[in-house]
């Protein structure tokens, strides 16, 4: 979402434009686009950002230790002296399940003087895509800014929201995917900071899905969205922290436009973890899952929300069964259980296996649909399942959905996916389309994409 250094120019350029044309195979990328850079290349740090402490210690920690822990541990070092707004939400907490609020609030020397919250408000308290206006917080007696009260501009604070604060300390959970809403505040975020003088810290925290598991297309860069404010693939593998270097190093084009010269004066903090490592996945952290938003409430939803996030945006699945299993649990809508199992088990995708599950639904019936187990980890690709269930969706259902979508749902599910080429190829052959051909496609650009992201991974 932005234009960075020269190889990544390469990089980003092929992931961000979608082929006109299906993919054929094999689709493997240029080799000219793959990065140089050896696996062990230090960090190039650019000028006005800082490394606020080493990246790991010597020995594991555990439970991992958070960036709101190591700027603890270093006795709040790079915001004392400094008047400092939080954008956080209510998984902003230490590893002791503290939150970064109460713990700025109480900090010697640290003047927490605003808070600013997005999507779902300070404290999930809002349902998704409900704006909310300024309000004074009745818990802190702080001003609560909200960032999410503009359909037209969303995440990005104004200068009058900004005016009182020296420094903007982002504490955001993500879930490792690049639609879910939370990575692309923190980027709009910045990037306003950048454009008024602000500098911006940023605590890191585990992206859930590990940091080897890239997966899905990239983004095209006139899909680019409140959902999509990155050029990277679904499933991107980066934490926060990353993420947040990528934006100050100056992503290709999407959201504010800054100068090369604004950029390079803009002052961005990272306050890495210590413990973590690109292997874990969250259960391996040693850290309890608080809840992202109403339907991300434990790990298995994090796992869930690619596996099914996109199949279910147009046709028949939903996810979920009943009120239970969000992302997890598997079900259609006017096609029987029985046929949808045989289906999804004859596809013998790696990793996944099926099980029935009831639950009550809306009017406290009983609901059956398939939960989806990751029975192999290594083997599981993220996205994969979603788009046999969009090829699915158009065996099963007497039209084909994607051709027949509304402007406004077509446009939905195109900013969620990323990916006009596939779409149009979808809409056109319906279950005829070659799904293994894009992931394929798709994985050949992900390892590409991969090797020239190392130069801003802050962890092994």
């Amino acid at each position: 979402m932005k234009h960075l250094g020269v190889p990544l120019i390469l990089l980003l350029g092929l992931l961000g434009c979608s082929s006109s044309k299906a993919p054929t195979r094999p689709a493997s990328p240029p080799a000219t686009s793959v990065a140089s850079a050896p696996r062990t290349a230090p960090l190039p740090a650019a000028p006005a950002t800082r490394i606020a402490a080493s990246t790991a210690p010597s020995a594991p920690v555990f439970p991992v230790m958070l960036g709101i822990d190591v700027l603890e541990s270093r006795g709040f070092d790079v915001v004392k002296g400094k008047r400092i707004g939080l954008l956080t939400h209510p998984a902003g907490v230490n590893r002791r399940g503290i939150s970064t609020i109460d713990i700025l609030r109480h900090a010697p020397g640290v003047q927490l003087v605003a808070l600013y919250a997005v999507e779902h408000g300070l404290y999930d308290e809002l349902p998704f895509e409900t704006t909310f206006p300024d309000k004074v917080d009745p818990h802190t007696g702080l001003m609560v800014f909200s960032l999410y009260n503009d359909r037209t501009k969303h995440f990005v604070p104004t200068a009058a929201q900004l005016r009182g604060i020296d420094a903007l300390v982002i504490d955001l959970q993500d879930n490792g995917t690049r639609s879910y809403t939370f990575s692309g505040a923190m980027k709009s975020a910045m990037e306003a900071c950048f454009a008024n003088g602000k500098e911006v810290i940023v605590l890191d925290r585990p992206n859930p899905l590990g940091g080897f598991k890239v997966d899905g297309p990239p983004m095209d860069p006139d899909l680019m969205s409140d959902v999509g404010r990155f050029r990277v693939p679904y499933v991107h593998g980066l934490t926060m922290g990353e993420l947040a270097l990528m934006v100050k190093d100056g992503a290709p084009p999407g959201g504010l436009r800054l100068s090369d010269a604004a950029r390079r004066k803009a002052k961005l903090t990272v306050v890495p973890m210590r413990g973590w490592t690109r292997s874990m996945r969250w259960p391996e952290t040693g850290l309890n899952f608080v809840p992202t938003s109403t339907a991300i409430q434990d790990f298995a939803a994090c796992e869930g929300y690619p596996m099914t996030g996109l199949g279910c945006i147009l046709g028949g699945f939903t996810h979920g069964v009943g009120k239970s299993y969000p992302f997890r649990g598997i079900s259609h809508r006017t096609v029987k259980i029985d046929v949808v199992e045989k289906e999804l088990r004859a596809l013998n995708l790696p990793g996944l296996a099926y099980r029935r599950v009831s639950a009550p639904d809306r009017n406290g019936k009983p609901a059956t649909g398939l939960y989806i187990e990751i029975t192999d980890y290594d083997e599981w690709r993220p996205t994969e399942l979603s788009f046999y269930l969009m090829k699915l969706a158009c065996k099963l259902e007497p039209k084909n959905p994607f051709a027949t979508a509304k402007n406004a749902d077509r446009r939905t599910f195109l900013v969620h996916l990323g990916s006009e080429a596939f779409y149009n190829d979808l809409a056109t052959k319906g279950a005829r389309v070659d799904v293994d051909a894009w992931l394929k496609t798709w994985r050949d650009q992900a390892r590409i994409y991969q090797e020239q992201s190392k130069r801003y991974w802050l962890y092994r």
